[in-house]
Order: C-alpha cells, then structure tokens, then sequence
C-alpha cells in the first residue's frame, strides 16, 4: 500500500516538508523506534478516542501513556474511551488499524498532540501502513492543523 494517498496529496499540498520512512513491518511505536534506531520519545503514538460522544486523533510519545485523567482536562471532556478497531476500520478508511496517521483533519476530526513531541527537532508519525512513517518537523505538524490541541497528558510506561 505504501504511504496513504490522501496524506501525501495532502502534505504536498499544504507545501510541507517530510520525509517517508520506510521500515521492517511494524505495529508498535516501541518496535519502530528499535528498527529504526531511534529513541521512542520522537515516534509518535497514534491513539483514536471517544469524547463526549466525538472521536479525536491523539499523539503521544512512543515511550509514554495517555495519562486520561490528564487529558480528559486538556480536552474539557466529561466521558473519555478507547474505540473499537471495528469502529477504526469503518470510520478511518484507507488506512490500517494501528498505523493511522495523526492527521485527524484528513478525516474532519480534531488532534491533540503531547507537547513533549511538539519540542522535538522531528518526529516520526504513521502513515497509514505499517511499513512506512512520515518524519516532520514538530512545526510542520502544526502549521497543518491549526486547531490542534497541545498539552501535557501522558505519563511514563509502566514496566
């Protein structure tokens, strides 16, 4: 499949700079980062959540959690949950469960991004397969979506 369509035309677009990343089929931000030789607080971690009725994109480090409790005051949300893969698959087409790219307004929804990875030089995000990522500059991400919401919600992995 490679690299999303509807990303690249969209990226392109919008006159960003990337850079497609391929890789050994990966399905975690862990496994990426090791293939990649990376340290997994640049690997974006693409979660789809349910607030309050709506569904949102939101980035977190790869070697970080969602803290809920944390997000659930940065997004104002009073019920918060995962989403079922089925809901995934129906909702986000064309692209595979656990490597959506986090890039919500491809798909009319709001994103969110830890500010920890909006400090970093780039980032490494999916791209809707899982043997390519999209590398960005934190800025460019950004720039692409201008009502992203950024603040502090996750928290150390627990071993």
């Amino acid at each position: 499949m490679a690299i999303f369509n509807k990303l690249i035309k969209f990226l392109e677009e919008n006159k960003v700079k990337y850079e497609s990343v391929k890789h050994r089929q990966v399905f975690t931000a862990q496994d990426k980062a090791a293939t990649l030789k990376v340290k997994p607080n640049i690997i974006g971690k693409t979660l789809i959540l349910k607030i309050d009725g709506y569904l949102v994109i939101v980035l977190i480090p790869g070697n970080k959690n969602l803290d809920k409790n944390k997000f659930r005051k940065v997004a104002k949300a009073k019920n918060l949950d995962f989403i079922s893969e089925r809901i995934m698959k129906n909702r986000l087409r064309g692209v595979k469960v656990g490597a959506i790219p986090p890039f919500g307004n491809l798909w009319g929804l709001a994103t969110f991004v830890d500010k920890s990875l909006t400090l970093q030089s780039k980032i490494i995000v999916n791209s809707g397969d899982h043997n390519w990522s999209i590398k960005i500059n934190p800025a460019a991400f950004k720039k692409l979506m201008p009502d992203l919401g950024i603040g502090n919600f996750s928290k150390p992995r627990s071993r």
